[in-house]
């Protein structure tokens, strides 16, 4: 591709809803541009963007794609995003580095839940937004009930409208431009192409109705045009285009555009007013970042003339491509061959091909300057959120916070000996997207894979073992229960051997009672006058340490209690640190049963936040999970609901909640402490791990 200066350059994102047609729009825009040949298809496969076979398979954007193209003297790096809620933080990454933000409603639908989430992403990165009415051609389309919709739900700026369908459903065949006042009629051929002409009679009147609300809006912007407005003078075109200009670049505007991605309707139109209206890559001048070494706050001008810097939003792993990373350039240039400073990590980077995307498919860039989005391989230590920069001159720039994980499963190899490949194939996809994680309980051994949503656990068993060759089973994970004691006791445990040679002999005498709930193993020695010799004292403690790893209940880990060894016996010779290990551990179980055993569960501690409406739903779905609410708050629009609720009624509390609020609610969850479980729960509890343990004996 030719250089372009950052003035020429739109850095653009697509946002919403899953299924509102994005990546339709991204199609339909890249054969426009002569990207591809033919009009791509989410519905057929053969879309350009949607690329992944995970994709083609549910027909959904799974990880945001890059394409780079040229439309008239200008050039659009655009970010096709997902909109599933399974998926929605990796466009939160990209609303971290676009200049504008089409934000996508279908006419027949209206506003839904994740559109509201991409428009608070917006605000959140004070990125001018646009929205374009798709679906026009659809059944059912409707657009002045979504007028309404969009702005009954987005009341912070100013929705304003600059063209109108005309027809809808079958009958739409092209909209009118309200800046122009002239109707653009497509061809049938999905080509594209249209003829301007008059605006229709029928549709005149509403036209007219805007257009005065359009004019109105925009000379606000401008005080001494609006005067001039409002004593009757008549306001030139391009004056009323540089006020709306204005308007959106300082996110006060929000302009509405419509049309039909899949008939390829107003899709020209609306890549011709991104160019014209929305803002190009350094109209901010400065980029606020933070010093690496003082960590205070430092501007670094956007020009080609500053030090190079910067910042990773993406990150794409491929098996035989390898890593590639995707980055938006902040200051300065990076060209091939050229070292940067990954502050992050503190590690030195060679820089090798720079090139740009269309889906998969790469085009040689040569370098890349201030304000543009490009790609970079086989980057070493550089990941998503970290800041590559001239390494005499750092700066670091602020990462994006993703939402933590709502759902856990456990892994198990079906090969055996995969253990390390699915640690290698785990860590790489990490590296592409961050709401992933993977630990190991340490209590259950249970390897745990956790992730936004059983869609998310899904494309991910599916991507490792299309890309790693690892299969995996999943399975709900255990609990961590645990066992303690109420009572107290003293006990004797005694070991003692004779057999033939040398024998084993160790006695103790020990003090069991229960802790305060939180407050672990506490084991004391209150042996006087030589009865246990001091070297063997390290050997009892270590016996019950290693016995209250299994409880007597249900073989649990035993917490929260103290031992006392008070008193004990030895023998000169026969007397050894094995045999007080054992005594004590003899002594520990058998004290277990005299000390009224009891089972504990976790606790999680939750946050809850939905809305008004949903509130009584969710307070009896947390009480029917033996939940106790511990407050509520008001958050805008919504109610948070803060409880603790045991971790065996929760593990897959996330379909419930989406099925429970219509998809708006979201929740975070951590563990809180643990409490003992009601009696005929512990039954159940006790009878299904004598069970497992009696099915694995066979």
């Amino acid at each position: 591709m030719k250089k372009y200066e950052p003035d020429a350059i739109r850095n653009i994102g697509i946002f919403s809803h899953g299924g509102e047609g994005k990546t339709s729009i991204v199609d339909a825009m890249l054969f426009l541009a002569g990207e591809n040949n033919r009009l791509g298809s989410v519905d057929e496969g053969t879309s350009l963007m949607d690329y992944e076979p995970e994709e083609v398979e549910r027909k959904i954007t799974i990880s945001s794609s890059l394409a780079c193209f040229d439309w008239g003297k200008n050039k659009i790096n655009l970010l096709d995003t997902p909109g599933d809620d399974n998926f929605i933080s990796d466009a939160k990454l990209c609303m971290r580095v676009v200049d504008g933000a089409i934000i996508v409603v279908s006419a027949v639908s209206g506003v839904k839940v994740q559109t509201e989430k991409v428009w608070q992403y917006a605000n959140e990165f004070s990125v001018a937004a646009g929205i374009f009415i798709n679906k026009m051609d659809r059944e059912r389309a409707d657009f002045v009930r979504t007028i309404e919709d969009i702005q009954k739900n987005f009341t912070d700026k100013t929705c304003l409208v600059l063209q109108i369908p005309i027809g809808q459903e079958e009958s739409f065949q092209g909209v009118v431009d309200l800046l122009t006042m002239k109707a653009c009629i497509f061809k049938k051929d999905s080509s594209g192409g249209f003829d301007i002409t008059d605006i229709p009679g029928e549709q005149l009147d509403l036209a007219q109705k805007y257009r005065e609300k359009l004019v109105e809006t925009a000379v606000e912007v401008d005080d001494e045009v609006m005067e001039r407005y409002l004593n009757g003078e008549e306001i030139k075109p391009e004056e009323i285009e540089q006020c709306l200009k204005a308007g959106i670049f300082a996110n006060k505007i929000v302009p509405v555009f419509c049309g039909s991605a899949g008939r390829n309707i107003g899709i020209n139109m609306l890549l011709d007013n991104v160019v014209r209206l929305f803002p190009p890559p350094l109209f901010k001048k400065e980029v606020e970042g933070t010093n690496p070494k003082t960590g205070e706050k430092m501007m670094r001008e956007m020009s080609a003339s500053q030090p190079f810097s910067a910042f990773i939003f993406k990150t794409i792993t491929d098996p035989f491509a390898g890593k590639l990373t995707m980055f938006r350039v902040y200051s300065g240039e990076i060209h091939p061959d050229m070292t940067a400073l990954n502050v992050l990590k503190e590690e030195k980077e060679r820089i090798g091909q720079i090139f740009y995307l269309v889906g998969k498919k790469q085009k040689p860039a040569g370098f890349a300057g201030p304000g543009d989005i490009a790609v970079v391989a086989k980057l070493r230590e550089t990941q998503t959120g970290d800041t590559l920069c001239d390494e005499k001159f750092p700066i670091r720039y602020e990462g994006v916070t993703v939402a933590n994980p709502v759902i856990s499963f456990s892994l198990q190899p079906k090969a055996k000996g995969d253990e390390d490949k699915l640690n290698t194939s785990l860590a790489r996809l990490i590296e592409e997207d961050q709401t992933i994680k993977y630990s190991r309980d340490e209590q259950t051994k249970e390897f745990l894979l956790s992730g936004m949503g059983q869609v998310h656990i899904e494309v991910i068993i599916d991507r490792m073992k299309r890309k790693f060759g690892v299969e995996v089973e999943l399975k709900e994970p255990k609990v961590p229960y645990k066992e303690t004691i109420k009572g107290t006791t003293k006990v004797q445990g005694k070991y003692k051997k004779q057999s033939g040679g040398k024998g084993q002999y160790g006695d103790t005498w020990l003090e069991m009672g229960p802790k305060p709930r939180g407050e672990g193993f506490e084991f004391v020695d209150k042996i006087v006058g030589g009865a246990i010799p001091r070297q063997y004292i390290p050997a009892v403690e270590k016996g019950i340490v290693e016995a209250m790893g299994q409880g007597i209940l249900a073989g649990f880990p035993v917490i929260d209690f103290r031992v006392t060894l008070y008193d004990g016996s030895y023998h000169d010779v026969d007397s050894s640190e094995m045999a007080f290990k054992i005594a004590a551990s003899m002594g520990f179980k058998k004290g277990l049963e005299m000390c009224k055993p009891t089972l504990l569960e976790p606790i999680m501690k939750m946050e809850v936040i939905v809305p008004d409406e949903n509130m009584g739903d969710i307070m009896g779905d947390m009480n029917s999970r033996r939940g106790k609410i511990m407050g509520v708050e008001t958050k805008g629009s919504n109610q948070v609901v803060k409880a603790v609720v045991p971790m065996a009624e929760v593990l897959r509390y996330a379909p419930d909640l989406r099925s429970m609020t219509g998809g708006r609610g979201t929740f975070t969850m951590e563990f809180s402490h643990y409490e003992e479980v009601p009696g005929q729960i512990a039954e159940k509890i006790v009878e299904a791990a004598k069970r497992e343990k009696e099915a694995q004996e066979k």
